[in-house]
């Protein structure tokens, strides 16, 4: 059977959730990956009113779209998040605001998690895809010195917040499927080491494995999905182009907006940037993923009414099937 392929709905939020849905459909989507914000998923609603679970249901149908996953990245990055400031009152929802207070919003935050895997569960699917945010990621330079209690330390939050949070995942039967992204605990590879010793390698902290975060990086995308391979929960399909060698641009953004030229890396959509699609399609067979392929378009260059059908047919075309099973059977015999 083909994976399904999804569209997130987190660059699309600006929009009413049927607006998209229809775009989505319309467009031969198989299905969304909703996110909690917006008017597109309110995980306080799905829990607490049988009848909200029931409208998404009916827009879904009406579109023929399903729905495999779900996402909190918002609300996440403030579980940890050192500090917390105005940049979190513009993502968060306001009853995670609150006050303000940070540990106040950490804690609510944490709260809001709980209900995103509780709606999940409600809504049928078995994966919240999102961030867990970072005490420590505002010591990524290294300079002034950081000593190793203050990293250790910095593990140690995470796992000290986000462990009662899994054990409602568990106790629901949803997993988490933390999107390796920089401002994170796990940002690159072996802060993803890192952060599963840090959780004992528990099953409900699982990977979101989205290669555009790797390109600038100059990681390795293919080796990533191997050695990470019983950890892939979930797979954003979204590309990233390199924008270095003039001597100018820098890896790091100096502070640029996107699409600026002067950036050293951008989003582009699928199929336009330096992921090695075809090699990581490979993989993702190899390792026998067979869950959604699902669509961030996030191009700052690209109108998205363009860009998402356009890495739509770009990923039907490239994304192709694992051999069946009778060819298996065939080619091992040496029929």
């Amino acid at each position: 059977m083909a994976r399904p392929i999804t569209l997130f709905t987190g660059q699309w939020a600006d929009l009413p959730f049927e607006e998209v849905a229809r775009l989505a459909g319309e467009w031969g989507y198989d299905g969304l990956e909703i996110a909690c914000w917006g008017d597109h998923f309110d995980v306080r609603a799905a829990v607490e009113d049988d009848s909200y679970i029931a409208g998404r249901k009916e827009i879904l149908d009406k579109h023929g779209l399903q729905v495999f996953a779900i996402s909190n990245h918002l609300n996440g990055q403030a579980v940890c998040d050192d500090p917390i400031d105005e940049r979190h009152r513009g993502i968060v929802h306001p009853r995670v605001w609150g006050d303000g207070d940070p540990e106040g919003v950490r804690q609510r935050a944490a709260e809001e998690m709980k209900y995103t895997a509780r709606a999940a569960a409600k809504l049928g699917v078995n994966t919240v895809v999102g961030f867990t945010g970072s005490k420590i990621w505002k010591t990524v330079a290294m300079f002034p010195p950081v000593p190793q209690s203050m990293v250790d330390e910095g593990y140690q939050d995470f796992a000290d917040r986000w462990n009662p949070i899994l054990d409602v995942f568990d106790e629901v039967g949803v997993r988490f499927a933390h999107e390796v992204h920089p401002s994170e605990i796990a940002y690159d590879y072996w802060t993803t080491v890192a952060a599963l010793e840090a959780v004992g390698h528990r099953e409900a902290f699982g990977l979101n494995w989205d290669p555009s975060h790797f390109v600038w990086q100059d990681l390795d995308p293919v080796g990533f999905l191997w050695d990470f391979k019983d950890r892939i929960y979930h797979v954003d399909c979204k590309d990233a182009k390199r924008q270095v060698g003039n001597g100018r641009n820098g890896r790091m953004g100096s502070h640029l907006a996107w699409a600026d030229p002067r950036r050293g890396w951008d989003f582009v959509s699928t199929g336009h940037g330096d992921v090695p699609w075809e090699a990581c399609f490979r993989m993702l067979n190899t390792i026998g993923y067979d869950g959604p392929i699902s669509v961030e378009w996030e191009d700052a260059g690209m109108d998205r009414l363009v860009g998402a059908p356009d890495a739509l047919a770009f990923v039907k075309r490239t994304a192709f099937d694992p051999p069946s099973a009778a060819f298996d059977a065939a080619f091992s015999s040496g029929s």
